[in-house]
């Protein structure tokens, strides 16, 4: 019998060799691509936007987060969390689309592969407009946000993604602004969102912010120049004139400021649109929450204080909540939070398939 040569034996072990590692690779490639959700951005039609006065467009950017197994599970429906950013921010910036303090997707991917939190669809509009933001309130200046949330957006997600279509599997959660938006749709609508989840949430009470301070007024003209080159607190105070007092009458900005003889009037429509404000007028709906809870930094001093006020008037109606104050910033820990407390809150007290 004819012996193989040498050289050819060598050849097929290498080969052999190859074509191993070849498959053991594919293998891990698509092992890595199972532990991967995926990211859409899409634009939504807002109705509920529809001619606002400052000309924003009701198509608004949304990004989408679809846990892993949402491609390869075609028949699984899912849990629903709607994550609002903060002022200043955009759902690009929390995405992975432009570069920002945090990446939310990869921490998504992190928790959900590895089992620490149920795997769950995450929504974010964006909510970034002419001043910057929208305090997601309703306003014939910036357009109803609370109704696009509460409403267009949720109908939209609805309808076109494998969701469980009631409020026992829909989250809210939101940073900065995105929390004061948390806590005021939240509050208005538990028909629509079970469970809360605030992380840092401003203007929840008047006279915990710089609002009312008249030193931030001090030899400023209103026009959208000047708003374009002040410092942060005056554009908020834009941004939260442009939702809070609206004024149809007063082109080009469609608002009134809290100055000179209307200064206490307007303090005090701003003061109604803040949720320490009207808490006791919402106590039946927080009661049909399923699940409440908020956090700030320790270094976040104003915020911290209207947190503890919030969990003092939330005690004295006995309604159930979780409350922290760490060590942190405003900006500092959010994604190391969303991480390990808010991903594993939703996935405790949302409801869901077959559930």
């Amino acid at each position: 019998m004819k012996q193989v040569p040498k050289a050819v034996k060598v050849f097929f072990k290498l080969l052999t060799a190859l074509l191993l590692l070849f498959s053991l690779s594919s293998v891990h490639a698509q092992t890595q691509a199972a532990l991967k959700g995926s990211v859409e951005r899409i634009r939504v039609h807002g109705k509920s936007l529809e001619g606002n006065l400052l000309g924003d467009s009701a198509d608004r950017y949304v990004s989408i987060y679809l846990p892993p197994g949402y491609r390869s599970n075609t028949k699984k429906h899912y849990p629903v969390v709607y994550f609002l950013h903060g002022f200043t921010d955009d759902d690009a910036k929390f995405y992975g689309f432009a570069k920002h303090w945090t990446n939310l997707p990869p921490i998504f991917d992190r928790v959900m592969s590895a089992g620490g939190s149920a795997e769950m669809i995450i929504v974010t509009p964006n909510a970034y407009n002419k001043f910057f933001g929208c305090m997601y309130s309703n306003s014939v200046t910036t357009g109803d946000w609370e109704d696009f949330v509460s409403k267009d957006l949720v109908s939209y997600i609805d309808t076109h993604y494998r969701t469980i279509p009631k409020a026992e599997s829909r989250g809210l959660a939101g940073h900065s602004m995105g929390g004061y938006g948390t806590m005021r749709i939240g509050e208005r609508h538990p028909e629509v969102f079970s469970s809360i989840y605030l992380l840092s949430p401003s203007s929840l009470l008047a006279g915990n912010t710089n609002l009312s301070d008249p030193k931030f007024l001090a030899d400023t003209t209103f026009s959208y120049a000047a708003f374009l080159k002040a410092g942060f607190n005056i554009k908020y105070m834009y941004a939260c004139a442009a939702a809070w007092s609206p004024n149809p009458n007063k082109p080009p900005l469609y608002f009134d400021m809290p100055v000179g003889d209307k200064q206490a009037m307007i303090l005090q429509k701003w003061a109604a649109n803040m949720p320490l404000t009207t808490i006791d007028q919402y106590v039946r709906n927080l009661r049909q929450l399923h699940a409440i809870a908020f956090d700030a930094g320790s270094k976040d001093e104003n915020i911290a204080a209207s947190l503890k006020v919030l969990d003092a008037e939330l005690n004295k109606y006995n309604i159930a909540h979780s409350f922290e104050i760490y060590d942190g910033t405003h900006t500092s820990r959010i994604a190391e939070r969303i991480e390990t407390k808010m991903l594993k809150f939703f996935s405790d007290n949302l409801v869901g398939e077959g559930k």
